[in-house]
């Protein structure tokens, strides 16, 4: 498995990875309007100008993505999806280490799941997330989470 920076050729199937795995994210909020739905692929496209998205590749096959832009000393952390046949392997949480490991200039990381999203709330306060604040997005309660990238916790997800 390699995790490489995506290039717009490589737009489409994310976008198609990004609407499958996010149809779950969906049934649990009973929203079906979130952005990785409803986003084009000409709006996906025009991300690549001001964000890094980064691809996963199994047997020289994309099976997932994520995106991460660099705001001051604070990296945002988006749209990480993983094809659903993948799903509990791992391949998210190397994601979402390559992904704050991006801009090594960041002191901190943020990033926001749904509410009702369990596994995902799970995961990010074991990997030291702690919740900022809860917000709607459309009809989706969502949760703000962060976390401090001092030098010491660098070296241990780079230790992973």
């Amino acid at each position: 498995m390699e995790i490489l920076e995506a290039n717009i050729e490589d737009a489409p199937i994310i976008l198609q990875i990004q609407k499958e795995a996010y149809i779950s994210e969906a049934e649990l909020h009973n929203d079906f309007n979130i952005p990785p739905l409803t986003q084009s692929l000409a709006e996906l496209e025009s991300e690549f100008n001001d964000k890094c998205v980064l691809k996963v590749i199994l047997n020289e096959q994309v099976i997932g993505s994520g995106q991460v832009k660099l705001n001051g000393t604070t990296s945002h952390i988006g749209r990480m999806a993983v094809k659903t046949n993948f799903k509990g392997m791992g391949i998210g949480s190397k994601l979402l280490s390559a992904l704050e490991q991006f801009y090594p200039e960041a002191h901190k990381v943020e990033l926001f799941t749904g509410i009702n999203s369990k596994a995902n709330l799970r995961m990010y306060e074991r990997r030291g997330y702690r919740r900022i604040k809860e917000d709607s997005l459309g009809k989706t309660t969502v949760v703000f989470l962060g976390k401090s990238l001092n030098a010491a916790n660098k070296q241990i997800n780079q230790d992973k």
